[in-house]
């Protein structure tokens, strides 16, 4: 049976931001301006973009600062393939703030509501750019836990803001800054949008390169037991 939602807030107050992003630029500005418009929000994050925002925290700040693996209680899989990819995560960013069973299932779960969700995808264009790419390489490269995170949470634009664009940082700090931490439907829909065209342009770039690589490449480039 379908999920249809009727009540939804048009502001939300941003208080819970899961973060994990491949391209770091303008971090240093906006988690600085997120904490100022959102004081007390908590910040989730993974791997080497927990490590980026805790260097750029005061002491007092890092207690805003937890590890996704901390608050999941999964560890990270090696290499980093396994990070976001857990019920909690997605409890979080799907779960509407009118339904009952919802809420139940986050209280259940000691989980939260996430309010924001920053994600940037693995650089795939760049990396099949490069002269002499070979097929691994550029497998290697497809990022699986951010697109589903950007899916989902533009999928619940209801709720959540779904941002995958650092040119859309200030624009949403100012947002939040002037109207007391809250973000409204039309900007969460706006970020919609550019979320899905966002995992379109990914998913069509991995079609595309590997439409033109021949199996024989990809026969070659593995020792094969």
């Amino acid at each position: 049976m379908l999920n249809i939602v009727q009540d939804i807030d048009n502001r939300v107050a941003v208080k819970h931001v899961l973060i994990s992003v491949s391209d770091k630029t303008g971090l240093d500005t906006f988690i600085p301006a997120l904490l100022a418009a959102c004081p007390g929000v908590t910040l989730y994050s993974t791997g080497g973009t927990y490590n980026a925002i805790k260097n750029m925290l005061t002491p007092e700040q890092q207690k805003q600062l937890v590890a996704v693996s901390d608050y999941t209680g999964q560890p990270e899989m090696q290499g980093g393939l396994v990070k976001t990819l857990d019920f909690k995560i997605y409890l979080g960013i799907l779960s509407e703030t009118y339904n009952a069973d919802h809420q139940a299932d986050i209280k259940r779960l000691d989980a939260v509501p996430l309010d924001m969700v920053v994600v940037n995808l693995y650089p795939f264009k760049n990396t099949v750019a490069m002269p002499g790419v070979t097929p691994e390489q550029a497998r290697t490269n497809i990022d699986i836990g951010g697109p589903c995170m950007v899916r989902a949470s533009a999928k619940n634009y209801l709720r959540v803001a779904s941002v995958t664009d650092p040119q859309d940082y200030a624009k949403l700090t100012d947002e939040l800054a002037a109207c007391d931490g809250t973000l409204s439907l039309e900007t969460r829909f706006y970020l919609m949008k550019k979320s899905f065209a966002h995992t379109a342009d990914y998913d069509t770039a991995i079609a595309s390169f590997f439409a033109k690589v021949p199996f024989e490449t990809v026969n070659n480039t593995y020792t094969k037991h």
